[in-house]
């Protein structure tokens, strides 16, 4: 499983714990996150400027 940071605020989305605060349970992978999905803490940035984490 990966993780994917917001470059803005450094929020992580990690996809073996999801997001249950957004709708997506553990294991949602970053593929199945809506493309307009943004950043939940900064609301920022959209999903496609988050980075993979290297791990």
């Amino acid at each position: 499983m990966a993780a994917y940071e917001c470059p803005v605020c450094n929020y992580v989305y990690d996809e073996a714990t999801g997001a249950p605060r957004e709708g997506f349970a553990a294991g949602t992978t970053w593929s199945d996150i809506p493309d307009e999905w943004p950043c939940p803490d900064c609301g920022v940035r959209e999903k496609i400027d988050f980075e993979q984490k290297a791990g």
